[in-house]
């Protein structure tokens, strides 16, 4: 019996128009009415995914920044994977020429929890995003200053495919590859990619761990369902994946069961076959 389901949310719980199909919204109240509880595990950081899953029924927990931070929908913290603040000033000295890219990412409520020093709102690709999350956001004359009041949850990279790529190359040195996890999250139809540095462990499919264990799930009751890389150890813990019809190639590959995809209630196929039983 399923007792905990794990949902992305772009690409798998949100439809290309970034909207929550009905069928997806039912089939999640119907799966938390039956006693299932729902984790939301994401890239973005808490009040972006707040965002997103307003609709959604409670209890809800929400994993956030890729697996770094486990917050309940009241705000309250199940648990925290602080990047080192002497790692992460490493990381920043590393990768200047990627600064109108980069951001950091903090545990913290309203203007702050983003901060950046030359990253440009002005691209396609970041336009939308930043409309959604121009509040959160702090501008900082330097980004390692910014480390001075407390470390941060995370060290991210957004822009086109192939630089995030070779950056992705660039973090995972010798020297940093012990104390750090580097999760790439691609759109390839959009050439845009994401990629993300956290704390050794900070990983989707180790909070998803985590969660389940604060709740007293065994590994054999977890659902989970995802579209991209960041999502693959996820998937791989789980008792029961499920991968995205809309998925990465890399995920199609793995040889989970796969549902439609994101515009074709995708989530909601795979709830009512894999959670709820056939026909629901």
């Amino acid at each position: 019996m399923i007792r905990l389901a794990a949902i992305d949310v772009d690409g798998t719980l949100l439809d290309g128009h970034g909207r929550i199909p009905p069928a997806n919204l039912d089939a999640l109240r119907d799966a938390a009415a039956r006693g299932v509880h729902l984790v939301v595990v994401t890239g973005r950081n808490y009040q972006f995914a707040l965002q997103a899953v307003s609709e959604l029924p409670d209890p809800l927990t929400l994993v956030v920044c890729n697996g770094a931070v486990a917050r309940v929908r009241d705000g309250d913290t199940l648990a925290v994977r602080h990047l080192d603040r002497d790692v992460a000033r490493r990381l920043l000295a590393a990768t200047r020429a990627w600064r109108p890219d980069t951001l950091v990412q903090f545990n913290r409520d309203g203007e702050g929890q983003t901060v950046v020093d030359q990253m440009s709102w002005e691209t396609p690709n970041r336009r939308g995003y930043y409309a959604k999350i121009r509040h959160l956001v702090r501008v900082v004359p330097d980004l390692e200053h910014a480390l001075d009041e407390e470390p941060p949850v995370q060290v991210a990279f957004n822009g086109r495919v192939a630089p995030m790529a070779h950056l992705a190359g660039v973090l995972l040195t010798d020297e940093t590859r012990p104390h750090v996890a580097v999760s790439m999250t691609s759109y390839p139809a959009r050439d845009f990619a994401l990629v993300d540095v956290n704390a050794a462990g900070a990983t989707k499919g180790h909070a998803l761990a985590d969660v389940a264990r604060h709740l007293g799930v065994a590994r054999e009751e977890v659902f989970a369902i995802g579209d991209n890389h960041n999502d693959i150890d996820m998937l791989q813990w789980a008792g029961t994946p499920v991968v995205m019809g809309n998925a990465e190639p890399a995920l199609l590959s793995l040889g989970f069961p796969v549902t439609a995809d994101n515009d074709s209630g995708g989530l909601a196929q795979a709830l009512r076959e894999h959670v709820l039983g056939a026909g629901g």
